[in-house]
């Protein structure tokens, strides 16, 4: 099963989410080939000591609609690994449904670049991230 179809059937209910997607509360909404789109409600339970969401949270929901956007191009014998992460921040979060999607812009053989909006329910940027990936194959694949 390819990282997209698993995804379709998580997105269906089919399959349960990671354990990850679990603790942060984050809800995919679509996958398509080199597109996902997570949300989650930040809350309280997400704040810094200012109160506002931790970019770190704001991070791992970049992360995983980047890792799912670039994974939804690979074919049953490959994986992926995340290799360079970057997040500029533009507003606080305070208690808000936020939203990232993510596309892959470039691919190739082996590495590929990711970006990812980071949107409040208004639809106001709040913050903007990129990936860099890297396909395995073969006996680095193994196991992942």
């Amino acid at each position: 099963m390819t990282i997209l179809d698993h995804y379709r059937k998580v997105l269906n209910g089919e399959l349960k989410q990671s354990p990850v997607e679990r603790l942060m509360g984050l809800k995919l909404i679509s996958v398509e080939e080199g597109e996902a789109t997570y949300e989650m409600q930040a809350s309280e339970q997400h704040a810094n000591p200012q109160g506002t969401c931790n970019g770190g949270i704001i991070g791992i929901l970049a992360d995983m609609a980047m890792g799912i956007a670039y994974g939804s191009t690979l074919q049953k014998n490959e994986t992926f690994t995340t290799i360079e992460m970057k997040v500029n921040f533009f507003r606080p979060v305070w208690n808000a449904k936020i939203k990232a999607h993510a596309t892959l812009y470039k691919r190739g053989q082996t590495i590929g670049f990711i970006q990812c909006n980071i949107t409040d329910e208004n639809g106001k940027l709040i913050a903007h991230a990129s990936s860099t990936c890297m396909t395995l194959r073969g006996d680095k694949a193994q196991g992942r």
